[in-house]
């Protein structure tokens, strides 16, 4: 038997799965967008942490920008620099890239590599997004990314260091301070 190639799309699928897939399907699409939650704004920031090919980052942040997810923002006239701010439309992907996070840690990891705390009083959410203390649903933005005991003490680029802090998602993602003229426009 002939295995079937793979379509680029699932134009003959009617089911709202199909479609969510067709914007956020591919392999590094979700990565982007759980870095963005996580506050990572700027294009090397994304590359650096993600170690993704330069061509294969700027064409997804391009269709995350076309598909109302990412806001492409400039915050420098001289040289000219973008960042990507989630939108409304990427915050509402929060519940099931945490899901995927939750289903990931329960059956392919060993360690515990981060948590996801309520601001306010601290207590690590349960397996719905829900403060069990609070016995409410948290919004992401009341969310706090905790380093759990699994993660590297000592990794290699500044994101990632970034994230050895407790650090509140959606808040832009602050790291050390990089070389002039670290960020590489995508075209």
């Amino acid at each position: 038997m002939v295995p079937m190639a793979l379509g680029k799309d699932y134009a003959t699928q009617e089911c709202s799965i199909a479609r969510a897939l067709e914007v956020v399907g591919e392999r590094w699409t979700l990565l982007v967008v759980r870095d963005a939650i996580y506050g990572v704004r700027r294009y090397n920031d994304f590359l650096v942490h993600l170690g993704i090919p330069r061509a294969v980052l700027s064409a997804r942040l391009k269709a995350l920008t076309e598909e109302g997810i990412l806001d492409r923002r400039r915050y420098q006239e001289s040289p000219p620099r973008d960042e990507y701010v989630v939108t409304e439309r990427g915050i509402a992907l929060w519940p099931a890239l945490r899901a995927l996070a939750v289903w990931g840690r329960e059956h392919f990891m060993d360690r515990q590599l981060r948590a996801f705390r309520h601001v306010d009083c601290g207590t690590e959410l349960g397996p719905y997004g829900e403060c069990p203390a609070c016995g409410t649903v948290v919004p992401v933005g009341d969310v706090v990314l905790v380093p759990g005991p699994g993660l590297d003490p000592e990794p290699a680029d500044p994101v990632s260091r970034a994230l050895l802090r407790p650090k509140r998602l959606l808040e832009p993602l602050v790291t050390e301070s990089a070389p002039t003229g670290e960020s590489v426009q995508p075209v």
